[in-house]
């Protein structure tokens, strides 16, 4: 077994955050090449974001850039594992499935909130939670105490922002980040 660190843990969330983005681990392994959070391939999380804005497209676009934008739109990221125990030879596997029952240090998400003073929403970039029910009970954790701050922050399930893009998952998105309700 081997130890894997969460490659942004040392990544602070800036206090004027109003919305927080969770999502579960980034490995800290030789063949993960993501920048940022949500830097992979198959991700289309630097699309959606500033189209979301009506802004230009992130997609491969700088660390500083990148980081610009989410300063500018108060967003900002946390995921909710630090540390993973995983089977030598499995550094690049990604899986929340395989992940859930390797966790050796959570993060304390509930507490990063409680931090920031202008939280007003709050998302998981995953829909479902059937494989993953370690970090299930985290995720609806956290769910609640949204909910007990007096419903101050808007909690909500959103989907994935990896494999695909599309109208749908953008119109989503934009709802969510532009706190359109209706």
């Amino acid at each position: 077994m081997i130890s894997i660190k969460h490659k942004f843990l040392t990544h602070k969330i800036h206090p004027e955050t109003e919305t927080l983005i969770i999502g579960t681990f980034n490995p800290n392994a030789e063949k993960n090449q993501a920048d940022f959070f949500y830097g992979r391939g198959r991700n289309f999380l630097w699309r959606l974001l500033p189209v979301a804005y009506e802004d230009a497209d992130l997609t491969g676009k700088s660390r500083e850039e990148k980081i610009d934008f989410i300063h500018k739109r108060k967003i900002d990221f946390i995921d909710i594992i630090s540390e993973v125990e995983i089977d030598n030879g499995e550094e690049a596997n990604y899986k929340d499935n395989y992940l859930d029952s390797r966790v050796s240090e959570w993060r304390d998400v509930k507490n990063e909130i409680e931090n920031l003073k202008k939280i007003k929403r709050v998302c998981i970039t995953r829909k479902t939670f059937s494989d993953i029910p370690k970090m299930k009970v985290r995720i609806d954790e956290i769910q609640k105490y949204c909910e007990e701050r007096h419903g101050s922050i808007d909690f909500k399930y959103l989907i994935t922002p990896a494999r695909y893009y599309s109208t749908e998952k953008q119109n989503v998105w934009t709802k969510f980040l532009k706190n359109d309700n209706r």
